[in-house]
This record gives C-alpha cells, sequence and structure tokens, in this order.
C-alpha cells in the first residue's frame, strides 16, 4: 500500500464530514482581501445614499475613474446636488485610528500591532482638484469627505469632514444653502458621465497597475531618503585620507544635515 492510498484511508472519513470547512475558509480569506473589503465599504455607502438621499435632489456616480496627466485617478463616490459637488473616499478599517489633517501618514493600532497608511484627506485632494479641472468648477462648491466604514474609532481629534459611516449623510444634508442652479447640476452631470473612463473590469485593472507603479517608485524614493530629515540621499566620494575614492551616500541637505549611510 503506497502513501497516497494510506493518506486516504486515514483523512478519507474526515474530509467526507468536514468537507464544509474547505469552502467556508476560502470565502473567509477571500473576504479579508482589502479589494472586498473596498467593494463592501462602498456598497454600504452607495446603499445609505439611496435609501437616505432624495434621488430628485442628489445624483450618485459610482467608480468614477478620470484620466490624469500621469495616468487615471479613481473617485469612490460623486454625490452632485444644488448644495455642492461631494467627493467621497471611503475606508473599510477596524482599530484605533490616529491622525491630522496636516499629517501626510495616519496610524491604525489593532492591539500591538500598528500600521501607516497616507492620510486619506491628502488621497481625496487629488480626486477633488481632479474633478474640479474637468468640471471647471470653483473650489468652494465642492466638498471632500472621508468616510470610515467597519470596527474603527477616532482616537485623535478629526475634521467634520471625516466621518464614521452613519455621519455622512448628516454631513450631507448639513449643506443647506443652495449654490448650483438645477442647470449647473445637469451640465455637471453630463460631465461626469462624458469626461469618465467607461465603468469596467479593465478600467479597473488598469487603475489598480497604475496605482501599484505609484506606490513603487514611492516606495524606492522613501528608500532613499535621508532618515533624519527626509532630503533625498546622493553618491559622494570620500576624500580623506583613509577611505579615499570610497563611495557612500550622503544627504543632500549637508552641511546642515550630516547623515551617511554606508553602500551595502
Amino acid at each position: 500500500m503506497n502513501v497516497n492510498q494510506l493518506l486516504i484511508q486515514a483523512f478519507g472519513p474526515l474530509i467526507s464530514s468536514f468537507w464544509w470547512l474547505i469552502p467556508l475558509f476560502i470565502t473567509v480569506v477571500i473576504l479579508k482581501t482589502p479589494f472586498i473589503k473596498g467593494v463592501v465599504g462602498e456598497f454600504q455607502v452607495n446603499l445609505a445614499a439611496k435609501f437616505f438621499l432624495d434621488k430628485h435632489i442628489y445624483t450618485l456616480f459610482k467608480n468614477v475613474t478620470l484620466p490624469t496627466e500621469d495616468g487615471t485617478t479613481q473617485i469612490d463616490h460623486v454625490i452632485v446636488s444644488r448644495y455642492g459637488v461631494f467627493v467621497i473616499e471611503t475606508k473599510n478599517m477596524k482599530g484605533w485610528i490616529f491622525g491630522s489633517p496636516q499629517q501626510k501618514t495616519w496610524t491604525q493600532k489593532i492591539y500591538r500591532h500598528t500600521t501607516k497608511f497616507q492620510n486619506p484627506l491628502h488621497q481625496n485632494y487629488k480626486h477633488t482638484q481632479t474633478l474640479q479641472a474637468a468640471l471647471e468648477l470653483d473650489p468652494d462648491k465642492m466638498f471632500s469627505v472621508v468616510v470610515f466604514i467597519g470596527d474603527s474609532t477616532f482616537k485623535t481629534a478629526m475634521p467634520d469632514n471625516v466621518v464614521y459611516a452613519g455621519a455622512y449623510i448628516r454631513y450631507i444634508k448639513s449643506k443647506t444653502q443652495p449654490i448650483l442652479s438645477d442647470g449647473e447640476v445637469l451640465a455637471i452631470c453630463t460631465r461626469i458621465q462624458l469626461g469618465r473612463l467607461k465603468p469596467s473590469i479593465r478600467t479597473h485593472i488598469d487603475h489598480v497597475k497604475h496605482v501599484k507603479t505609484i506606490v513603487s517608485e514611492k516606495q524606492r524614493q522613501d528608500d532613499n531618503s535621508c532618515p533624519k530629515c527626509g532630503k533625498p540621499m546622493i553618491l559622494r566620494t570620500a576624500r580623506s585620507v583613509d577611505n579615499q575614492g570610497k563611495q557612500f551616500w550622503g544627504c543632500s541637505g549637508f552641511p546642515k544635515c550630516r547623515t551617511v549611510r554606508q553602500i551595502a
């Protein structure tokens, strides 16, 4: 009797009894992927808009991908109304969230595990700027909103436009002064519909590739940044007698910053 037959005899009855655990395990793994978490978060925002915003007053656009000079930018949700254009970034996260409008990165803390992520207000700034340019709209008629979905808790004070899922509808409805005419609203909706890239899996895949390229380039730049002041490190050649001709990485902020890093 070979090894395969022994394994079948040993685990066959177990697999027959608990086969359902395999698809359950696969489902749990899939649900924890960033893509699915993003889809779930966006679905909750869409559902809230559908039930709590009058569709005769507010028009919702989902996954708006716009061309930019260096590729594309993708906006989770755009809501257009007489009260302004709301550009919404969704974050499906859990744990404690620390951050301020000025910081480049925010912090997520789950028990002892700490993760840094891009300030979503800065992330949404590019979205807002791109859409503003495409619509040729005054900045005071656009509102950036960041919505956190999931079991997360803000541990630092957040601005009014950074909210939990249940509060984003209240934020939108807090804008009660009409700043756009019905004609302007219609023109904006038409421009978004005509200016966006066709919503499709291919459009999403191409955008994801573009984002990965940007992240990779930023990581490369960060790896070559001075750990003390953040300025680029440049390749230098030692002139001292002991190390003459030997190359090393030196901070471009020299002489104010004298940080050096040896070449591996």
